[in-house]
């Protein structure tokens, strides 16, 4: 971390204080989340999801760090258009094997930006979004039960492509908003 910190910081110097002083609260901020959300806690209380909810920072970010307008690689972006009756009747398994499909998939294509990104503000942002869904990712999978990973459904829709962090930060902000709250208001009825 005291690496990534004086490489943040040297980037930092031609910046005015104050947004430095907001990039490196939330570097500290961003370190000091590693704590996992339980899934109990995720489903039972709705301030811990609040809580694990880092999408406005990431978008305040984003502001600041303008090195990010493009990403080196496209992200496939999680369709997150519910049609609640047809939802509704999905399976509760189906429905959380749906939402770990989406979030791997952005994992996996936020890794692979980062990975390709040059060293600064830009991966700094990135590894923040990777940790955030990786902890959903985490959850979900507790919930969905260790057995029934190899149950997937196949892939129903595929989400356009995109190279604007913006645009990923807004459908990440969506999966969670739309789909994951229906699945933990659904799932909250045993706590």
């Amino acid at each position: 971390m005291e690496s990534n910190v004086t490489e943040e910081l040297t980037l930092l110097q031609g910046m005015d204080l104050s947004r430095v002083l907001v990039v490196v609260f939330s570097m500290v901020a961003s370190e000091l989340s590693h704590v996992h959300t339980r899934p109990i806690d995720f489903v039972c209380d709705s301030e811990a999801r609040r809580a694990m909810n880092k999408v406005k920072d990431l978008q305040e970010e984003k502001v600041i760090c303008r090195a990010v307008d493009s990403l080196p690689s496209s992200i496939q972006l999680p369709c997150t258009g519910v049609h609640k009756a047809s939802w509704e009747r999905k399976p509760l398994q189906e429905r959380r094997a749906e939402l770990l499909l989406s979030l791997g998939r952005l994992v996996q294509d936020v890794r692979t930006a980062r990975s390709l990104s040059q060293p600064g503000c830009a991966v700094s942002l990135l590894e923040r979004l990777e940790h955030s869904l990786n902890n959903y990712l985490l959850v979900m999978r507790r919930l969905h039960g260790e057995g029934e990973l190899e149950e997937l459904p196949p892939e129903r829709c595929r989400g356009q492509d995109s190279k604007d962090l913006s645009l990923v930060l807004k459908y990440f902000g969506l999966l969670l908003k739309g789909k994951l709250e229906l699945l933990v208001t659904e799932m909250a009825k045993e706590c």
